[in-house]
């Protein structure tokens, strides 16, 4: 779990070094808010396609190789941004390391599936996304520092080679035989049992290894829980990625922040987003813990993160600068609903399947992170402002709720 935190931590280092960039980035190659926001939305190009494909492996593939072979890829196409000349090749780049960093969620929840019983899943899985945004934490230090001081191309380079030394604990720590059982039930912990256990009716219909592949993906698309989750997580990710993409493009262009400032200034929004997501999953597991019914406990810490969201519609409109920061901050708590979303996912999905279950969850959620970029920038061109679309964030997660509460049903208890 350790390793799985460091690498999702370099995950979305490597993934906003552009963010933080951007403002250079866009001054040396003269590059309008409108392109800006098709550069950013980019990389989930090829990092929503590849969810699905990515998560089926999950469920086969030795997570010790292929876990570091996309690794490998998404740390070299990090160096590469570094070279580029045109808007072109910053575009190729971008779509090459969405396609190496895609095995992170389906990669890492699967993991926790295969260690953790479903009950003790909430910490884990809160701790292992967090390094996401601790990782942004470490970002908004350490690459403003860098980019003023060597300039992105440098620092692109620097940060894609560097990461490599990750390599070198994974694969000597990692046990040879990281996957999935041939017989997922058989090997299930005692004292869980998954929705497949009971029959299967919340999660697809027939066992997975009675069914083509194809066909129980059709069956899949169709599963009202599994539409719940998706369209839940498509809001929480419009929103989430809107922060990343653009708080410190903002924060210098708007607010006229330095590009150190504003490093400083999305750092604290983004390691209190990171710091609540296992916090959140904590408290969820001490009341089902408790004895409260774990459908309320779940969708009640996630309804309430994503309420705390409503405060990126005032930061837009104060003007001194140390509360547009506070409200950020207060935004970002909700972040105590990630872990939650994950263990909802793991607790209807087939054992066997989880992979799969969690790439096309990605997928639909990562479809926001290609319009995100794109709408808020063709917002800002249009409006001079970024108060419509903080205000369209916001109301998205007012929506997602609406899709946990009364689209997704009820989570089956572990017996």
């Amino acid at each position: 779990m350790g390793l799985l935190f460091v690498a999702s931590l370099i995950n979305y280092f490597d993934r906003a070094t552009l963010s933080f960039a951007l403002p250079m980035i866009s001054d040396e190659l003269h590059i309008g808010a409108a392109r800006q926001g098709v550069l950013l939305s980019a990389f989930f190009w090829s990092y929503a396609l590849m969810q699905i494909p990515v998560g089926w492996c999950a469920d086969r593939v030795n997570l010790r190789w292929l876990y570091a072979a996309a690794f490998v890829i998404w740390s070299l196409a990090q160096s590469l941004i570094g070279l580029a000349r045109s808007l072109t090749a910053l575009i190729s780049f971008r779509v090459l390391l969405g396609f190496g960093e895609s095995i992170y969620l389906p990669g890492g929840s699967k993991i926790v599936s295969l260690l953790f019983r479903r009950a003790e899943r909430g910490l884990p899985s809160g701790l292992f996304d967090a390094g996401t945004r601790t990782g942004l934490v470490i970002e908004g230090v350490l690459v403003p520092w860098m980019l003023s001081r060597f300039g992105w191309r440098v620092t692109f380079v620097v940060v894609g080679i560097s990461a490599l030394l990750w390599l070198i604990p994974w694969l000597i720590v990692t046990p040879r035989g990281l996957q999935a059982p041939a017989n997922p039930e058989n090997a299930r912990p005692a004292g869980t049992r998954s929705c497949a256990a009971s029959g299967g009716t919340e999660c697809g219909g027939a066992a997975p290894g009675s069914v083509p592949f194809l066909a129980r993906t059709r069956t899949l698309l169709t599963n009202r829980n599994l539409l719940g989750l998706c369209l839940g997580f498509f809001c929480f990710d419009y929103y989430w990625y809107l922060l990343l993409t653009w708080l410190p493009n903002y924060l210098v262009k708007v607010r006229h922040f330095s590009i150190f400032e504003a490093g400083l200034g999305a750092s604290l929004p983004f390691l209190v987003f990171g710091a609540s997501e296992p916090v959140g999953g904590w408290i969820a597991d001490r009341l089902v813990r408790a004895g409260w019914n774990e459908t309320f406990a779940r969708k009640g810490v996630v309804g309430l993160g994503f309420m705390t969201g409503l405060f990126l519609i005032p930061a837009a409109r104060v003007t001194n600068p140390g509360l547009v920061v506070a409200l950020f901050v207060a935004a970002s708590l909700v972040g105590i609903s990630n872990g939650n979303q994950l263990v909802m996912l793991q607790g209807c999905a087939p054992i066997r399947d989880i992979g799969l279950w969690t790439g096309i969850y990605n997928f639909v959620g990562n479809v926001a992170g290609i319009l995100a970029p794109i709408v808020t920038g063709l917002l800002v061109e249009w409006t001079g402002s970024y108060s419509p679309a903080f205000v369209l964030a916001a109301v998205m997660l007012v929506a997602g709720q609406l899709a946990y509460w009364f689209i997704l049903g009820e989570l089956k208890t572990p017996a």
